[in-house]
């Protein structure tokens, strides 16, 4: 999995004031949560950028007064209208303890059900994953080769590797919807013979 790395400073001052500070700064605040007591750190806005803009899932090499720890996004809080990012928790990782994160799902293949005319239409964009750091996939491979039109893959169709798939197996990834178009011609064709 990628990781990206973010430079951020110590938080001495915490509470609502000193917060409103930091933000006026133009800097986001935030906790790093983990085996330790928490760390308040102060963080520049634009850094934060790749890691939340985008919809793949980072590691985050947290260096803060010259220490580098890993980390992942565990919460993040938004604006309520401007969407700006206002406070931001990280969760350190242990690599002898397993973490939970939500890895995107990859459509891999070409479908032959789109060929003849119909939608691929993912119901999930992401699944929750349980693995060690070292295991954690950076997306979920869903092969759609083999699908036709009406045809649908599930979890329990997916390829896990070292990692545990957290969510009902039976629960519905992909899909080949067949478009309104086709359906009127099949029913055409059967009312006619």
């Amino acid at each position: 999995m990628k990781t990206i790395q973010i430079t951020a400073r110590v938080r001495e001052q915490l509470g609502k004031k000193a917060l409103k500070q930091v933000r006026a700064e133009g800097d986001v605040p935030g906790v790093l949560y983990g085996s330790k007591t928490p760390l308040h750190f102060a963080v520049a806005t634009a850094s934060l950028k790749d890691l939340v803009y985008t919809s793949e899932v980072h590691f985050v090499e947290l260096l803060v007064d010259g220490q580098k720890r890993t980390c992942i996004l565990q919460d993040l809080q938004l604006h309520p209208v401007s969407e700006a990012i206002m406070h931001i928790d990280l969760l350190e990782v242990e690599a002898e303890k397993k973490l939970k994160m939500f890895i995107p799902i990859r459509a891999v293949g070409n479908a032959p059900g789109v060929a003849q005319g119909g939608t691929l239409s993912k119901k999930l964009r992401k699944l929750p994953v349980l693995a060690y750091a070292k295991d954690m996939p950076d997306h979920i491979p869903a092969d759609v080769s083999t699908l036709e039109l009406g045809h649908m893959l599930r979890i329990s169709d997916l390829n896990a590797g070292n990692y545990t798939i957290l969510s009902p197996q039976s629960a519905l990834v992909i899909s080949i919807e067949i478009p309104r178009a086709l359906r009127s011609a099949a029913g055409k064709e059967a009312s006619e013979a």
